[in-house]
């Protein structure tokens, strides 16, 4: 950094002590003197960016790799609640004593994988993650990845209503815990194609799951 401070005022300095040169000389003509600061302008215009350019760069493949992981990362945690479904939409209280404590079906852990639950989550506003990947996506595929952002937005969208829907299941009228574990299990429909859609990214762009 500090090199590069060095250079580039090395490069300033001596465009401006060219110029005070030439506005000096009578023989100069203004027109050659304004062609000449066009020069020396483009010159400096065009040292910054190149040497700014890298830096752009290496903080855009940064982001790029911060987006892969976030969606091979979401992946993995739907594929896991896929897996562990019924332990995972359940919650069992404790306190053996109360006969009315035992388990029940939550929804809690169905909005929570898919993202809309806390900001931390890797797949928070996935959709935005998979456009900003699209740029790496071959021209073959660009078709079909677009149709699973499409998908994604649909699917995930859906799940998270439904679960949203079986929390207030047992509340509403006529409703009861049947009702609950109804709407959670429409909504791993939803899942199970959200979790698709980002396989079919990971393969699209040919990213590696442990």
């Amino acid at each position: 950094k500090a090199q590069f401070i060095k250079v580039f005022a090395i490069v300033v300095y001596t465009a401006v002590g060219v110029e005070a040169l030439a506005s000096n000389k009578s023989s100069v003509s203004k027109g050659d003197l304004s062609s000449r600061r066009d020069v020396l302008s483009s010159c400096v215009t065009s040292f910054g960016l190149a040497a700014f350019a890298p830096h752009a760069l290496a903080a855009s493949s940064s982001s790029l790799d911060a987006d892969k992981a976030k969606i091979v990362a979401g992946y993995k945690r739907l594929t896991y609640l896929l897996d562990h479904w019924d332990e995972e939409t359940t919650v069992c209280k404790t306190g053996n004593d109360n006969p009315y404590l035992g388990c029940d079906r939550t929804p809690e852990k169905v909005m929570s994988y898919l993202g809309f639950k806390s900001m931390e989550d890797p797949l928070f506003r996935a959709d935005k993650t998979l456009i900003r990947l699209q740029s790496l996506v071959p021209a073959k595929d660009a078709d079909v990845y677009q149709d699973a952002i499409d998908i994604w937005m649909e699917k995930s969208e859906e799940g998270n209503g439904l679960a949203f829907i079986s929390s207030w299941g047992e509340a509403n009228p006529g409703g009861g815990k049947d009702r609950v574990a109804l709407f959670i299990e429409r909504s791993r429909n939803d899942v199970i194609e959200s979790r698709d859609v980002l396989a079919t990214a990971i393969r699209i762009l040919n990213l590696k799951v442990d």
